[in-house]
């Protein structure tokens, strides 16, 4: 049982690893625009960069837990 638990932490941890490097490199966040030619927009609003955070969260969640073909 544990080890189910500490696997899915590991992934969990993976994933917040490339959520920072993507939202660092993207400008994610931030009110800065960025220059990577990701073409992400900066939000005004704290409330959207949460929203964009959780979105990417999620997407990286998924990127990590998906079967490998």
């Amino acid at each position: 049982m544990s080890e189910a638990i500490n696997a899915a932490r590991r992934t969990e941890d993976i994933a917040l690893d490339l959520l920072k490097f993507v939202a660092a490199q993207a400008h994610v966040g931030t009110k800065g625009a960025g220059g990577t030619g990701f073409g992400v927009t900066a939000s005004s609003k704290p409330e959207d960069q949460v929203a964009e955070l959780l979105a990417l969260y999620t997407r990286c969640r998924q990127a990590v837990e998906s079967p490998v073909k």
